[in-house]
């Protein structure tokens, strides 16, 4: 089964666009889905990536299409992906379209930097201070603002990379964090790889 995943990111400019799929495209490799890769369609802003995946859920030549985008607020326990997206987006779920088809990022991509703490201080290297990093290991129950503060905060001093900045970084860190240690602690990510596999397998 073929799988499109529609994902947030890549900002207005092709450069940025590409980094971004070369990013989730090594992620989703490094994550055991050499050989049955999904399509990566970088939308860009939030609202466009949710329109991409509207036009392309219902085209017939697409087997399995993925919303991909961060939560950017807290997630509750009971409920669903879509119910989450309409409450805070005010986006429609689409008819026909499965719970599954829905994925976030809690409650935003860098908290699966968070998860792989080795890679990200590696990555600044020299003047990297962890403890300005959340100590938690629950890395979605960290909210957005703490968590983007505090990376910037661990990566003030670095050189000579400098401070986190998300359009110059972002892609870079995707690319090398470890898969396997974002989704021990984050079930959504564990629960869009999963689906992916499955999905890959032609599993329902």
């Amino acid at each position: 089964m073929s799988v499109t995943v529609c994902v947030e990111g890549g900002g207005d400019t092709r450069t940025l666009k590409v980094e971004c799929r070369k990013a989730f495209s090594e992620f989703f490799r490094k994550a055991g889905l050499a050989g049955r890769m999904p399509k990566i369609i970088a939308g860009g802003a939030r609202g466009n990536t949710y329109k991409d995946f509207c036009a392309l859920v219902h085209d017939t030549d697409r087997d399995f299409v993925i919303l991909l985008v961060d939560s950017e607020a807290p997630v509750s326990g009971s409920s669903g992906v879509w119910e989450h997206l309409q409450r805070r987006d005010k986006w429609t779920w689409p008819a026909g379209v499965a719970d599954e088809n829905a994925h976030l990022m809690v409650e935003c991509m860098e908290a699966w930097f968070l998860a792989d703490k080795a890679t990200l201080a590696a990555f600044f290297g020299n003047g990297f201070n962890e403890n300005a990093l959340p100590r938690r290991v629950e890395v979605e129950n960290v909210p957005k603002k703490q968590l983007l503060d505090s990376i910037e905060n661990a990566t003030r001093s670095c050189k000579p990379k400098g401070k986190y900045s998300k359009g110059q970084h972002s892609f870079q860190l995707l690319g090398q964090v470890d898969p396997e240690r974002v989704t021990a602690v984050s079930p959504y990510a564990r629960r869009l790889i999963d689906t992916l596999k499955n999905k890959a397998l032609g599993r329902e």
